[in-house]
């Protein structure tokens, strides 16, 4: 079984005024994961929101603007992607989607062996999670179309990356 991993599409990320906006870009990602979101759940795959959830005084704030922290506006999902009920919904707190959360547990309940990624950043938490995902012998997609950076040559570097040394397929 497969499932749809929607990664950071959040206000913090997605929205022009958010304190970590990816760009014009991110935007542009919408139409792409919500017709994904339609055909997953046309053909009943979990849909699993990964959502990035810090702290106040988390380390990554040495290095990131402060972002998406626990409890405000810029942590929730952006309201143009529609979720249900029976959708999954994961907070992280690190870069992979596995890292410290039951992501590998719910994906193993469900009988999902193959996952398929969008969301951002490209170089980021897609390219970790990637990572993750194939180190426990997930077979891992990455939508092109559905992924983005803050920076275009990282995000190219990601996606070769991902594809050349840990054997995702870029779609």
């Amino acid at each position: 079984m497969k499932a749809l991993l929607i990664i950071d599409m959040l206000n913090d990320f997605i929205r022009e005024d958010g304190s970590l906006y990816v760009g014009r870009k991110g935007e542009e990602l919408v139409p792409f994961i919500k017709e994904k979101i339609e055909e997953f759940r046309k053909e009943n795959n979990p849909i699993i929101y990964v959502c990035d959830n810090h702290e106040t005084d988390d380390s990554e704030f040495q290095m990131f603007p402060c972002h998406c922290v626990a409890n405000t506006e810029g942590a929730l999902i952006i309201e143009e992607l529609p979720v249900e009920k029976r959708d999954k919904i994961i907070k992280k707190r690190r870069y992979s989607s596995f890292y410290g959360t039951d992501l590998d547990l719910y994906l193993r309940e469900k009988g999902v062996d193959e996952i398929y990624l969008v969301g951002v950043c490209t170089n980021i938490c897609i390219l970790y999670t990637a990572a993750d995902g194939r180190n426990i012998s997930y077979k891992v997609n990455i939508y092109r179309d559905g992924v983005t950076s803050f920076d275009e040559a990282a995000h190219e570097f990601a996606l070769k990356e991902a594809e050349k040394t840990l054997g995702c397929r870029i779609i």
